[in-house]
């Protein structure tokens, strides 16, 4: 293999593919990328057997070729390149890179292309076209809700269930749960998969400032597809709670609330109700306002009190405080939340008061 890149188009492939490496593997070639020269181009791919990505850029191949080399090693080399020089790779004794610009030269180890797993692509399955923004919104509010490391793996993903022209995703750690529901550019097939949030926060990052994103789910596995890059990942099996009986039917206290002046007021009372598992209390009043407090703890106490627009009877609810804040992030392009109850051993619902795709609940702590 002998092909010429240039160090910013080459640095950018080897950080993007780089994504998918494991830090702790059991198999040596798995922390390694792969390059392989073909035609006019120089393909990339890195993959821990759970998610893949791979990618491709332009080059001038003078030999054909592949070679995997240590992904952090050869990364962190390219960085420390000039930017705008041209970098020749080339393979010499078999296992080795050598990395030629005009002011250095360096080999680095590999190992043959061969030992490195093959990375299936989707070719069938669904496919949906979706609005970039749209998906990383839906991202943003929906992802943060599962739970990555958890000892029921269907927690750590996030619901995918198409129906027509809709689109629906949601995350849940059993103590909270976010659903979002997409519209699709064109009626697709119905079906459902849970994908490991690692891989839909990866394709988040991946969307980037592209228009759209192309996912295709497959019976077993997932595929987007970003420009020219491919992300690949497992699916989880197993099937996804339904949820949907938890969501109250009916509400006596709908509270619409500044998110800002919220989030500082919640911020303020966190400082606080750590010390007691962050367990901060809520309670509406007919008199339009609503205090924020925790109990007494050994580093001291915090009560605030805001305006709301109430309607319905008062309202008293205990909820961890971390996950308002994290709710409040999440719709942070928002000026105002709206906060639906319906006594304080039910879930309390949170969404945006504009946007009724979305909603996201929590589930009550003991007085």
């Amino acid at each position: 293999m002998k092909v010429v890149i240039s160090q910013e188009v080459l640095l950018d492939s080897l950080k993007t593919v780089s994504r998918a490496v494991s830090g702790q593997n059991t198999l040596p070639v798995l922390g390694n990328v792969l390059i392989r020269a073909t035609g006019k181009k120089l393909n990339f791919a890195a993959t821990n057997l759970e998610i893949s990505i791979s990618t491709s850029s332009e080059a001038v191949v003078k030999n054909e070729g592949a070679i995997t080399v240590p992904a952090k090693i050869l990364t962190s080399y390219v960085s420390l390149l000039k930017k705008g020089e041209e970098v020749e790779l080339s393979v010499s004794a078999g296992t080795a890179l050598e990395v030629k610009s005009q002011s250095s030269k360096t080999k680095i180890k590999g190992i043959t292309a061969d030992e490195f797993p093959s990375i299936a692509r989707v070719e069938g399955g669904t496919k949906l076209d979706l609005d970039t923004k749209d998906f990383r919104e839906s991202v943003h509010q929906v992802a943060f809700a599962a739970q990555e490391y958890s000892s029921r793996p269907i927690l750590s993903g996030v619901f995918f269930a198409t129906d027509k022209s809709k689109l629906r995703m949601a995350a849940t750690d059993s103590y909270r749960l976010s659903e979002k529901v997409l519209k699709l550019k064109s009626d697709v097939a119905e079906t459902s998969c849970v994908i490991p949030v690692r891989a839909v926060f990866e394709a988040d990052r991946l969307a980037g400032s592209e228009e759209s994103i192309e996912m295709r789910i497959s019976e077993n596995q997932v595929m987007f597809s970003v420009g020219g890059t491919e992300l690949t990942s497992r699916l989880i099996e197993g099937q996804f709670p339904d949820y949907q009986q938890i969501i109250p039917k009916k509400s006596s206290t709908v509270a619409e609330i500044d998110r800002s002046e919220f989030e500082l007021a919640v911020r303020r009372v966190s400082i606080f109700a750590k010390e007691n598992n962050q367990h901060m209390k809520l309670e509406f009043l007919n008199d339009g306002t609503l205090t924020i407090s925790t109990d007494a703890t050994e580093i001291g106490e915090e009560k605030t009190t805001i305006p709301v627009k109430l309607e319905g009877g008062t309202s008293l609810i205990a909820l961890n405080a971390d996950y308002v804040l994290d709710i409040l992030s999440a719709l942070s392009g928002e000026d105002k939340v709206r906060m639906e109850l319906e006594g304080k051993m039910s879930p309390a619902v949170i969404g945006a008061v504009k946007n009724k795709d979305f909603l996201h609940l929590i589930m009550p702590l003991k007085m």
